[in-house]
């Protein structure tokens, strides 16, 4: 998304001057961010910038000592993180949460039941409620474990779970789809799947990315905002944000060179 198609994007997030404080601590510092819809947006910044605790904040998982957030025009002070999933604001988190005693496809099915409130009867197999399986099995294919529906989940490999939980995501239909580093512990074959997926992603949801592997980054995000010590100190296309003097110094480093 070039910089003027984004000029003309409908605003799906707009953080204001978001702030979190422990004690003596301030982690994010009228922190300011704006995500358009059908945009992938990075979030990057070294470590203890405030990332996560900017994800929590938007979330709902950490409550802000003040600063507004509004998605799709609502504004979502008080509201707590399960009602903003119901909005279709939806997170991962940095360490995988999946029911590895349950296959891929029984972990998918919840997460689709959770959206559609289908409950189950007594005296009657789960897997009878034909339309919650076949959802299920559809996200599983779309996230690349269409082969593995019936393996359970604590079986797969590190990427494979990770592939999982984007599907969980995704089976609640989000509207923003929140990403604290989904590539953390990947080997080079298994980030560049996960790579494909979310550019694959692109017409179904926005997503804003948390994401340290910067050749990532550059591949996936429309956008990139640049977060330090709690303040986003800017924000635009990679090109922008390499060709930033105060970006370069403060995270980038003059080593770093624009992927082919």
């Amino acid at each position: 998304m070039s910089n003027n198609m984004r000029g003309t994007a409908t605003v799906l997030l707009q953080v204001q001057d978001l702030v979190k404080r422990f004690g003596g601590l301030t982690a994010t510092d009228h922190a300011n961010l704006t995500v358009c819809q059908g945009e992938i947006h990075a979030l990057i910044g070294p470590n203890g910038a405030g990332k996560t605790t900017l994800i929590h904040q938007i979330s709902g998982a950490l409550r802000s000592d003040s600063g507004r957030i509004v998605f799709g025009g609502a504004d979502l002070e008080g509201m707590p993180m399960h009602l903003r999933a119901r909005k279709g604001l939806v997170r991962s988190y940095q360490i995988t949460s999946i029911f590895k005693k349950l296959s891929v496809l029984d972990n998918i099915a919840l997460a689709v039941q959770a959206v559609d409130g289908s409950s189950m009867q007594f005296w009657r197999a789960a897997r009878a409620e034909h339309a919650r399986y076949a959802a299920a099995t559809a996200v599983a294919a779309r996230v690349g474990l269409g082969a593995q529906v019936h393996r359970l989940a604590g079986a797969l490999s590190h990427g494979e779970q990770r592939q999982l939980e984007v599907g969980l995501a995704l089976a609640t239909r989000p509207r923003l789809l929140l990403l604290d580093e989904p590539m953390a512990g990947m080997g080079p074959d298994e980030s560049e799947r996960m790579v494909t997926l979310l550019q694959s992603l692109r017409d179904d949801t926005t997503i804003l990315l948390v994401e340290h592997d910067m050749d990532a980054v550059f591949r996936l995000a429309d956008t990139i905002s640049v977060l330090v010590f709690g303040k986003v100190i800017a924000s635009g296309d990679a090109q922008a944000i390499r060709d930033n003097a105060e970006v370069r110094k403060a995270y980038l480093g003059d080593e770093v060179e624009a992927p082919a």
